[in-house]
């Protein structure tokens, strides 16, 4: 539309400026003795803007000429960068679809050709890697500190992932301290750092770093909790030779771990083993009172060292709300026993059993029946817990 309304206006303009030249008779008279030149007006403004559009398409020729090494860099220098970029994204597509050699390629050729050095080096580090080509990585990391001292975050932390790939967990703690110094409390950086302590057993660490995720929200509710609970366990474990720093470890624990179902059942046979069998009852009612768990009830039976009495008091008193609790009756069954109440026992025991039948219920009763002489039984039931046992 545009190009047919400027053909309107040329060919307007085309037809005034005929009718202003058909009605124009004027002349010009150039005298420069002894010559003398007369021309038509017409003539002389049509010479003159000839000669007007004749030199500026001389300039413009000589200056494209002056300008044509300038313009022949450019353009390479662009076909470059085209280039290169092109290479960069190819060796980040073939690293997604996992064609590492290919993206090893492609990011080296654009690492060669000057495309986003850091990016560039990183992406056919991360491809040798995979390619188990351990000292092309080295390298291009190299290239990547060489080339862009500035991207030194990025760099850091794909050297860190790499080396926890590699099982270098100490090297790659290494890594990511040198990067917490550049930015402190780094959120890719400390679930690193979570990691390498988990391997390395650094207990008192993983709930260091869990407790700055948490408070970040950075990390999930659940897998908190799984590994909170596995560090806890470890550090109780370690202190299982001696029952005081045991004891001072777990007051100072929250509460709420304290009163968590895994992590109770894991300190109360820490406690049991350590001859603390009072602190390991005190641990599984607190633990019950607030969420009841049939395993932990199970456990409270085993416990040695306690007031046996109030330990049948608490547990028949537990059985008022839970009487069809299987662990909860063998709990029952094996207090009875070492209070000597053997027909109870017997009653708890086989209550047990008509619930969940199990090795550990199978093997009190048939202890129990040794004792009452019943050899017949016992073995029957000694047989029946192997059984169990073999079968889980």
């Amino acid at each position: 539309m545009r190009f047919l309304i400027g053909l309107l206006f040329i060919l307007i303009a085309a037809v005034a400026l005929s009718l202003v030249a058909g009605s124009n008779d004027g002349y010009v008279l150039i005298v420069q003795p002894p010559y003398r030149i007369e021309i038509s007006l017409n003539l002389l403004v049509v010479l003159l803007a000839t000669g007007f559009f004749f030199l500026h398409g001389v300039l413009r020729l000589v200056q494209y000429t002056l300008n044509l090494p300038r313009n022949v860099r450019n353009y390479k220098r662009e076909q470059r960068r085209i280039t290169a970029h092109a290479a960069l994204l190819e060796g980040l597509h073939a690293l997604a679809e996992g064609r590492y050699a290919k993206a090893e390629k492609a990011a080296s050729n654009a690492l060669n050709l000057g495309e986003d050095a850091g990016l560039s080096a990183l992406v056919a580090a991360r491809a040798a890697h995979k390619l188990k080509m351990l000292g092309k990585r080295d390298y291009y990391l190299a290239e990547a500190e060489r080339l862009a001292p500035e991207a030194s975050l990025s760099r850091r932390l794909t050297q860190a992932e790499l080396q926890l790939d590699e099982r270098q967990y100490a090297s790659a703690l290494r890594t990511l301290q040198q990067l917490d110094k550049i930015e402190p409390h780094h959120l890719p950086s400390l679930r690193l750092q979570l990691k390498a302590h988990q391997r390395l057993g650094n207990w008192e660490q993983v709930l260091s770093v869990l407790s700055q995720l948490e408070k970040r929200d950075a990390i999930e509710p659940l897998h908190l909790q799984q590994v909170r609970y596995h560090a806890h366990a470890q550090l109780l474990q370690r202190r299982a030779g001696n029952r005081e720093e045991l004891l001072a470890y777990w007051n100072k624990l929250p509460e709420k771990d304290q009163l968590d179902t895994q992590l109770a059942r894991i300190a109360a046979k820490v406690f049991n083993d350590a001859g603390d069998g009072a602190t390991a009852a005190k641990i599984i009612e607190m633990s019950l009172t607030r969420q009841w768990d049939s395993t932990l009830a199970e456990l409270y039976g085993d416990n040695t060292g306690g007031d046996t009495v109030k330990q049948l008091q608490q547990a028949e008193y537990w059985l008022q709300n839970h009487h069809g609790d299987a662990g909860l009756l063998l709990s029952l069954g094996n207090l009875c026993i070492r209070q000597e109440l053997w027909g109870k026992a017997q009653s708890y025991l086989e209550a047990s059993l008509s619930v969940k039948p199990g090795s550990a219920a199978h093997l009190a009763l048939a202890r129990l029946l040794e004792r009452m002489g019943n050899q017949e039984e016992a073995y029957r039931h000694y047989r029946l817990s192997l059984e169990y046992a073999l079968n889980t």
